[in-house]
């Protein structure tokens, strides 16, 4: 068993979390509004943040992904069109040298 008990159900996290984020707009910054808020409810203002973290977390793990596969996408668009560039040159010298072999069994 866990030396520390969990004093908040998940559902008292979850509408302290929305309660910072609907009144945020309401203090000149976030901690203020999170001292205010953590007073009212009952909880410390570090405990508040943290849940708050945590929950900002949670929502920016697709995002997150989501940039990653962006970037990601991104490399392989341009490693592709190098690859391209490169069959390119290597198309036009193969045909180089086959036209210069076929030039020099002509004059023999």
């Amino acid at each position: 068993m866990s030396a520390t008990r969990n004093k908040f159900s998940g559902e008292f996290r979850d509408r302290a979390v929305r309660m910072v984020a609907e009144h945020r707009g309401d203090y000149p910054s976030e901690w203020a509004a999170l001292t205010s808020i953590a007073g009212k409810i009952g909880c410390t203002t570090k405990t508040l943040r943290r849940w708050c973290r945590e929950e900002a977390g949670r929502r920016a793990g697709p995002k997150a992904q989501a940039v990653n596969d962006r970037d990601r996408v991104r490399a392989l668009e341009r490693e592709v069109k190098e690859l391209r560039r490169a069959n390119e040159i290597l198309r036009k010298a193969s045909a180089y040298f086959a036209q210069a072999e076929l030039d020099r069994h002509g004059k023999w």
